[in-house]
């Protein structure tokens, strides 16, 4: 992937075809990378984020040592731009980035400091950075931001039940719950396994946290489904477009159909 006016360059490898893929000038430039797979749960993705000068001998390292990932994301600059501080930047950046949106697990065993660097080389290398975050959802890999608090025009809409209330809204990629949002803590007996363990995953990653009688959302959280977030925090299998209302009691799916979503 390429972008106008920008001079970094982002390339997306399958793991079953990187023995072929890294004789490309790409891995023999300097560059930040993320390695993608499935979680150890299923739920979220598990990811390891490094840098390489040059990339390709630190790849076929983790192509022989790491077998959860499936996927490359690579970063490098079309024009040698990048060096040794600027990878290390971004790579301490996206690290820090998915640890406070919590979306993935993570396989980097600690999170490294930013270098020591100029002022201007730290805003050259933020600005690479912004781009990266642009390129990457687009990729398929939405990992390393929260969403917004609010959406301009974007109906705010209501959960409740069991003596909990959310509050949240249809985003284009799901559903945000927003923070402050309690969610019921005892799950029935019939709730799907992956609701179960989704809700696992929040409480151990802290988006959901133990306040005795409920949980409470600790941040704003993006699901992949109005029924997704429902069902989290009603801790049951539930349609979203139904349980999700407007202050007016409109359920999503009437909203949606009426074209007032």
């Amino acid at each position: 992937m390429e972008k106008s006016n920008w001079n970094g360059s982002g390339l997306v490898c399958p793991r079953p075809v990187f023995i072929r893929a890294k004789s490309r000038g790409e891995f023999g430039r300097t560059g930040v990378y993320v390695l993608s797979g499935p979680g150890t749960d299923g739920n979220l993705p598990l990811i390891y984020v490094g840098e390489g000068d040059p990339s390709r001998p630190r790849l076929e390292q983790h192509y022989g040592k790491k077998d959860f990932w499936t996927t490359l994301f690579l970063f490098t600059s079309k024009d040698s731009y990048l060096n040794k501080a600027h990878i290390q930047y971004l790579e301490a950046r996206l690290i820090a980035l998915a640890m406070e949106a919590k979306r993935c697990e993570l396989d980097n065993g600690n999170q490294p400091a930013l270098p020591s660097m100029s002022e201007a080389d730290a805003a050259e290398a933020e600005g690479f950075l912004n781009e990266m975050l642009v390129c990457f959802p687009a990729l398929g890999l939405s990992v390393f931001e929260k969403p917004p608090a609010e959406q301009p025009g974007r109906r705010a809409l209501f959960l409740k039940g069991k003596g909990v209330e959310a509050k949240g809204y249809e985003s284009s990629e799901g559903f945000v719950v927003l923070s402050n949002s309690r969610a019921v803590k005892e799950a029935v007996p019939s709730t799907q396994r992956y609701v179960l363990e989704m809700r696992a995953t929040l409480v151990k990653s802290g988006v959901l946290r133990d306040e005795g009688v409920a949980y409470r959302f600790t941040q704003d959280y993006e699901f992949d489904s109005p029924s997704t977030s429902a069902a989290v925090v009603l801790a049951r299998s539930v349609n979203g477009r139904l349980e999700w209302k407007d202050s007016s009691g409109r359920a999503l799916r009437d909203l949606e159909e009426s074209g007032e979503e």
